[in-house]
């Protein structure tokens, strides 16, 4: 779902970043309820938090897996820790990396920037939600 969103051009025409692509897809293609300023808060994950640390695609992709799976706080159980590391690993796998600076340098274009990274972000990201099913009720 948010991987074919993305695809399609979601976040060309916005100029978003790594980070910022996968919050504001997610919070349409799962209908998340994010308002502009909760949206904002993906900016500052961008290019690993602007230190080529742990990609924004996935930084994001965890606050989307909190958003629909934490019902008050991280430490309630240890679902959404297995479920964030599932997300890191799985992308580990297919991308070589999670670190922004490794990604860049192997993926990073002029023309399409970090899509293929997002893409693949994206694809993680579906195949968890699509396996756990979106939370009745939120």
């Amino acid at each position: 779902m948010l991987k074919e969103y993305i695809k399609n051009g979601f976040g060309i025409e916005e100029d978003f970043s790594c980070s910022e692509t996968i919050l504001y897809g997610a919070n349409e293609v799962w209908n998340l309820g994010l308002d502009q300023n909760a949206l904002k808060m993906s900016a500052g994950l961008s290019a690993g938090c602007y230190t080529d640390n742990i990609c924004g695609a996935l930084s994001a992709g965890s606050m989307v897996l909190s958003r629909l799976y934490i019902k008050e706080r991280a430490h309630e159980n240890d679902y959404n820790k297995g479920l964030v590391k599932e997300l890191i690993e799985g992308f580990r796998q297919n991308m070589g990396s999670e670190l922004c600076a490794p990604l860049k340098t192997n993926y990073r274009t002029e023309e399409e920037k970090c899509r293929s990274v997002i893409i693949a972000a994206a694809g993680v990201l579906d195949q968890i939600i699509e396996r756990e099913g979106l939370p009745e009720g939120d």
